[in-house]
């Protein structure tokens, strides 16, 4: 009976000896109170009474948000200012021993290096260089935590209030250079605008004298088309009266007619292609012998009535 309690003892405390490190975590061992060994994620036997966890460390890379500090800038005026700090434990056995309190610690330190920088900046620069700031105390605290065994990854500016009355006035500031800008830019499109018209009016008028040159030029061209078509209406109508002339003396060439009636025909002719519009006529030698001889004949009549 006795050995059965001893073995369930025995077993009970190898039961209870057995510990799980889950992962993104370590376990630091202290062994009759000094440092022993860091367990990594997964199974682990310890000693009972010898040995025990000094410290559970967690790998991941964590993120403390400290509260804001009062800070002072190069001109004197006392600034509020909040920061984050993003860490990753690499070393637990440092990290454990290294320091009391790691999370204080870094956020005096953080706190200290923050009022150095900030001591060296005008209020102007501490408002328009967060990255040359967060680039130095990344640097600082980042080399001050190594003995930690603590990597600073990243390091941020959360949050920058000036006082009130600083505020005011650079919202002051920034009203004013807004409505400056705004009058600016009202002036640009008041500027732009008369420019534009003046190009369109401009624009018209080119388009306006292209556009009367272009109807002078059709004008014209249609008075010329129309002269051109009375030219050629004449020219035809003169051919056609010759052309019946010639027709009508062959006919009477055909028909045996001698050649007095033939250059009366062609008098006739004459007459008919004047009508009594034309202002000069050019008549042959011999036609002009047959209308001397007609008008004798017609003045011989009329001496006899």
């Amino acid at each position: 009976m006795t050995f059965l309690i001893i073995f369930i003892i025995v077993v009970l405390l190898l039961i209870a000896s057995i510990r799980v490190v889950p992962q993104g975590s370590a376990f630091v061992i202290e062994r009759l109170g000094r440092y022993n060994a860091t367990w990594e994620p997964g199974i682990h036997l310890k000693i009972p009474f010898f040995d025990r966890i000094s410290r559970k460390v967690l790998l991941k890379e964590q993120v403390a948000d400290f509260a804001p500090q009062p800070v002072i800038t190069k001109d004197n005026v006392t600034m509020q200012i909040d920061s984050v700090v993003y860490f990753r434990i690499m070393d637990p056995k440092l990290y454990a021993y290294g320091v009391e309190n790691p999370i204080m610690a870094m956020e005096n330190l953080t706190a200290t290096t923050l009022r150095n920088i900030i001591g060296d900046m005008e209020l102007d620069a501490t408002l328009t260089s967060r990255e040359t700031i967060n680039s130095q105390m990344l640097q600082i605290i980042d080399q001050a935590t190594d003995p930690w065994g603590i990597k600073v990854t990243r390091v941020e500016l959360k949050n920058i209030q000036p006082p009130n009355a600083i505020r005011e006035s650079m919202e002051k500031q920034m009203k004013a250079e807004r409505e400056k800008r705004a009058a600016i830019l009202q002036a640009e499109g008041e500027k732009q605008s008369m420019i534009l018209e003046a190009e369109g009016k401009n624009q018209a008028a080119v388009l306006n004298a292209e556009a009367e040159k272009r109807a002078t030029i059709l004008a014209a061209e249609a008075e010329k088309e129309r002269e051109i078509q009375e030219a050629y209406g004449r020219a035809e109508a003169i051919r056609q009266v010759q052309q019946a002339t010639a027709d009508g003396i062959r006919m009477l060439k055909e028909a045996g007619a001698d050649d007095a009636i033939i250059k009366l025909r062609s008098i006739e002719a004459f007459e008919k292609a004047s009508d009594g519009k034309a202002t000069k006529i050019i008549i042959p030698s011999e036609i002009q012998s047959i209308v001397g001889l007609v008008e004798g004949i017609k003045e011989g009549a009329s001496a006899k009535e």
